[in-house]
């Protein structure tokens, strides 16, 4: 006899994920059923709730969110479409976390920097060398990935730093790095990168204001440090 498999179009109305968030809002709803809501249809074998389940079982969300598409079409149920949709809604509340309503973020603070930036560097395997174009008032306007890899004095060249300021006519800068390993303490190579930099920038005329490295939940201050 086949085991008959429950289709969200017999539940009842009012208990479908859709009916319920319009009824009580998206903080009503689990996990699984706003997962559902986003990705709309399971398959042959099991609805989208239990589908949805399933995934989460698998992976929390935090890890579902650090999953690249191919490592989400190896899961059962989820193709190419379905892989797309939850990788484009996590990349949203990524960029919500670093939304600024201004047309120019201000930074002010180490902190700020870390706002920024933190959202789109905290999953990364490797490092990442972003670099942080500001004008007179200290608004952003220019931001730039230099390098990904291992950080050294062959990826981060002086060079390219002040090649893409100098193009924005950037008055300062900041530049900030990632420790995939969770503790932001700089390493020699971090502190000599720091002083090339500054006394580059000073040749040039263009102030380099800081570099932060970007840990897990915390970061660390070249200039906090006397390192600038």
């Amino acid at each position: 006899m086949q085991e008959y498999k429950l289709r969200i179009h017999d539940m009842q109305k009012e208990e479908r994920p859709r009916e319920r968030l319009i009824k009580s809002g998206a903080t009503a709803l689990s996990d699984s059923e706003l997962l559902a809501i986003i990705l709309r249809t399971g398959s042959r074998q099991e609805n989208v709730i239990t589908l949805c389940q399933r995934l989460l079982k698998e992976y929390n969300l935090k890890q579902l969110s650090q999953i690249n598409l191919n490592q989400l079409m190896k899961i059962h149920g989820i193709k190419e479409s379905k892989a797309s949709q939850i990788a484009a809604c996590f990349e949203i509340a990524r960029r919500l976390e670093s939304f600024n309503g201004s047309e120019k973020p201000k930074i002010n603070s180490p902190e700020d920097v870390y706002r920024l930036i933190y959202p789109r560097m905290r999953e990364q395997k490797k490092e990442m060398f972003i670099e942080l174009c500001l004008d007179t008032k200290n608004q952003v306007i220019k931001e730039e990935t230099i390098s990904i890899g291992s950080l050294n004095a062959n990826i981060v060249h002086p060079r390219e730093v002040f090649k893409m300021a100098l193009a924005e006519s950037a008055a300062h800068i900041i530049v900030a790095h990632n420790h995939p390993s969770g503790d932001p303490t700089p390493s020699r190579e971090d502190i000599e990168i720091t002083k090339k930099l500054v006394e580059t920038g000073s040749i040039m005329g263009i102030t380099v204001l800081d570099h932060v490295i970007i840990g897990d939940g915390r970061h660390f201050s070249m200039k906090e440090a006397g390192h600038i």
